[in-house]
C-alpha cells in the first residue's frame, strides 16, 4: 500500500535555529552555500511550510543573482552590493538560512548614510534563461555615457546638471573633492573653466539608453 502523502501546513513565521532570527514571507535572507568558499546566497522568502509534525520546515524562495552570476557578467556600472531579482524559484531547508538582510530599491540605497554588510540594492529583474533585464533602459551619465554606479565618485556640472567621473574629465578624485564649482566643457566659458566643483555624490538624470547597447 502506498504511503499517505505527508500533510504540510503554511507558517506565518519561523524562528531559525542557531541565529535567533524570526523570518516571515517577504523577508530577504542570506542562505548558506554548499561550497563554503562562496559568498552567501541572497533570496526573498515567498512562503514557509512545515510537515505535520513541525520538524521539517522548508522555505520557498526567489533567488537574487549577483552580476557575475548573470549571462552578461559583471559590468563597470554594477555596484559592489548590486543584486538582480531573478525568475528562479526554489525550495530550501529553513535551517540553511544564515541571517536576514535588506535589499533596498536603487533610490533608497543611494540615500543611505552608511551601507552595512547586510545592505544590498536591486534595480533590475533578471530572466535567468534569456539574460534579459527589466527594465531594459536606465539613466546614463558623463562623457562615457555609463549608468550610475553608486560606488563611484561623480561631480555635477552647474550648467547642464549632468554628472561626471573625475577620470573622464582628467581630474583625480582628490582634486574633485577639493573643488568648489564645476562647469563641463560644453557649458564652460574661458573664465568658468577655472572654477571647480564641490559636489561629491551622484543623482539620476532623465537620459535613457538601452542597457544592451555597449558604449565606449
Amino acid at each position: 500500500m502506498a504511503k499517505a502523502r505527508a500533510t504540510r501546513r503554511i507558517l506565518d513565521s519561523y524562528s531559525v535555529k542557531g541565529i535567533n532570527k524570526t523570518i516571515k514571507a517577504g523577508d530577504c535572507v542570506l542562505m548558506r552555500p554548499s561550497d563554503s568558499s562562496k559568498l552567501s546566497y541572497v533570496a526573498r522568502v515567498e512562503q514557509i511550510e512545515s510537515d505535520s509534525r513541525g520538524g521539517n520546515v522548508r522555505v520557498q524562495v526567489r533567488w537574487y543573482y549577483r552580476p557575475e552570476e548573470s549571462i552578461g557578467g559583471r559590468r563597470q556600472f554594477h555596484g559592489s552590493k548590486e543584486l538582480f531579482l531573478s525568475d528562479h524559484y526554489d525550495v530550501q531547508s529553513a535551517d540553511t538560512i544564515e541571517g536576514k538582510c535588506t535589499v533596498h530599491t536603487f533610490k533608497s540605497y543611494t540615500k543611505l548614510d552608511a551601507v552595512g554588510n547586510d545592505d544590498f540594492f536591486c534595480r533590475f529583474e533578471y530572466n535567468s534563461s534569456t539574460g534579459a533585464f527589466n527594465p531594459d533602459r536606465v539613466a546614463v551619465y558623463c562623457k562615457c555615457e555609463m549608468p550610475y554606479n553608486p560606488d563611484d565618485l561623480m561631480v555635477q556640472c552647474e550648467g547642464c546638471t549632468d554628472w561626471f567621473h573625475p577620470t573622464c574629465i582628467e581630474m583625480t578624485p582628490e582634486e574633485a573633492k577639493r573643488l568648489d564649482h564645476f562647469f563641463c566643457q560644453n557649458c564652460s566659458s574661458e573664465d568658468q573653466k577655472k572654477l571647480q566643483n564641490s559636489h561629491a555624490t551622484s543623482r539620476h538624470s532623465d537620459t535613457k539608453v538601452d542597457t544592451k547597447r555597449r558604449r565606449r
